[in-house]
């Protein structure tokens, strides 16, 4: 499990192809390093990885074609910056929301605020497949690129978010694009609700929390 807030900037210095999917070589900061070991799970933009080498200065971690197919790491271009965050440990404080790093779709930025110089703060606008809708609600939590943020509003196929400039100096989405691909993860809540009003048979409030979120 993970919390979604990102204290670690990484560089993916390569990826090379291997039976079954890839492996990604990421260079990263001492402090993330050390809890890199063997074995360790790391978020990489959202998606939990298991660490199978590391050294001084990068570790390394395989992807399978499922993994590659679900999120945006199969894409990324070579020295391209990534959000990393360490598996919470029992007694972390849980700053943002629980965030399993199970990626549910890929969306991509819609908009985002215009302003002169400096970092952007407001609303920024992301679309997502619309499978996520009823998982996504006002108020509710959403992981992009693995960074906890409250949802503002939604609809069928977009939601919006308010950014103050800390998170988006700390972050790569600075150097984020209208168009840029980004992985997403409902919140776990959400996930729960949707599944279990569905097998009740619930269309109706299923739609109605989709559209209006938590009364």
């Amino acid at each position: 499990m993970f919390t979604g807030l990102i204290r670690h900037l990484g560089t993916l210095e390569s990826r090379s192809a291997r039976p079954g999917g890839a492996r990604l070589r990421l260079a990263a900061p001492a402090d993330l390093l050390a809890r890199a070991e063997r074995g360790a799970s790391i978020a990489v933009n959202g998606a939990c990885l298991t660490s199978v080498a590391v050294d001084g200065r990068a570790w390394e971690a395989d992807l399978s074609e499922e993994t590659l197919a679900k999120t945006t790491l199969g894409r990324l271009a070579l020295g391209s910056t990534v959000h990393l965050e360490p598996a919470l440990r029992v007694g972390d404080p849980l700053d943002g929301h629980l965030v399993a790093g199970h990626v549910d779709a890929v969306g991509q930025l819609l908009a985002r605020p215009q302003a002169e110089g400096g970092a952007e703060e407001g609303i920024w606008r992301f679309g997502m497949p619309p499978e996520l809708a009823p998982m996504t609600a006002p108020k509710g939590s959403v992981a992009v690129d693995g960074i906890s943020l409250t949802v503002v509003d939604c609809g069928p196929d977009w939601f919006t978010v308010a950014l103050i400039p800390e998170t988006v100096r700390r972050t790569a989405l600075d150097s984020m694009r209208p168009g840029d691909p980004v992985n997403l993860e409902a919140d776990p809540i959400g996930r729960f609700v949707a599944r279990a009003l569905v097998l009740r048979g619930r269309e109706e409030k299923l739609a109605a929390f989709a559209q209006r979120g938590w009364h």
